[in-house]
């Protein structure tokens, strides 16, 4: 029995959700303003909230100084194509975790997640000789390897937890009507873990989006993706806050956009889901 949830309550839980949901936005909000003043407002004490003369200087000049667009399609390439691949890999894995376990299933899932622990750094001088022997250095495919396997162990971790959560019956049956293993993951598995390979698919491709550390390291020029692109607006002489706030939300600009036809169509799946 559903218990009754008062007004006053309704309105309390609002209200804190309201709050949270400010604060966690709060810095890409801030951001987003700060783009819009001059240097010396940027830097103003106490600091400018709204009373400012907005500008668009900032962002004439990052566009004139930088080719945004080279560096847009860099990360719109690494970060797809590293996602697509480790989710390709990562479903027959999971599945075989999920509905042909072993002894050491869990044994090979706990190694995957502990290589997470393991500092980025303490592997780069390996990777980054590796890289040059193999003419990889500053290459849109190396960053791809690279940022697919350092994402893998969540990929699989993820849909792991999906698909443990569907019946071992349904696919059962598929086999005993004839489903060979390519149909039974493709046309019954698959279809019914949707939500969970849409939200896996979602977050790594952000966590790939936003990698700093390997994209610094392993780029020059070619493939240098919006990290590298913001990172270019801190020099010896100092940080232009507004320029590099300009920089950062034209670089985030295309994951809110993402983020946010995401939730309407998963919402509008769900409802569809519900409805029919």
């Amino acid at each position: 029995m559903a218990r009754t949830v008062t007004p006053r309550r309704k309105l309390i839980n609002t209200t804190i959700a309201w709050a949270i949901g400010l604060l966690i936005f709060f810095p890409i909000l801030w951001t987003i303003l700060t783009s819009f003043k001059t240097e010396a407002q940027a830097i103003a004490a106490p600091p400018i909230f709204l009373g400012f003369d907005w500008t668009l200087e900032n962002y004439r000049t990052v566009m004139e100084r930088s080719d945004y667009g080279r560096f847009l399609w860099n990360s719109i390439i690494i970060a797809g194509l590293s996602t697509v691949i480790g989710c390709a890999i990562a479903i027959p894995a999971a599945w075989s975790m999920a509905f042909v376990p072993s002894k050491r299933t869990k044994d090979i899932l706990l190694w995957m997640l502990s290589t997470k622990m393991l500092p980025a750094v303490g592997v780069l001088y390996p990777i980054y000789l590796i890289f040059i022997e193999l003419g990889l250095l500053d290459s849109r495919a190396g960053l791809v390897v690279v940022l697919m396997l350092i994402n893998l162990p969540i990929i699989v971790w993820m849909l792991y937890t999906y698909f443990k959560e569907i019946p071992g019956e349904i696919l059962e049956a598929a086999r005993m009507d004839g489903a060979t293993l390519r149909q039974e993951l493709l046309y019954v598995l698959t279809p019914m873990a949707i939500p969970g390979i849409a939200s896996t698919l979602l977050l790594n491709f952000i966590l790939a989006w936003n990698e700093a550390f390997w994209t610094l390291n392993l780029t020059a020029v070619n493939a240098a993706p919006l990290t590298a692109f913001i990172a270019s607006y801190s020099s010896p002489e100092g940080l232009f806050f507004a320029k590099l706030s300009a920089a950062s939300t034209m670089a985030i600009a295309p994951i809110l956009i993402l983020g946010w036809f995401s939730q309407k169509q998963l919402v509008r799946g769900l409802t569809f889901g519900a409805v029919k």
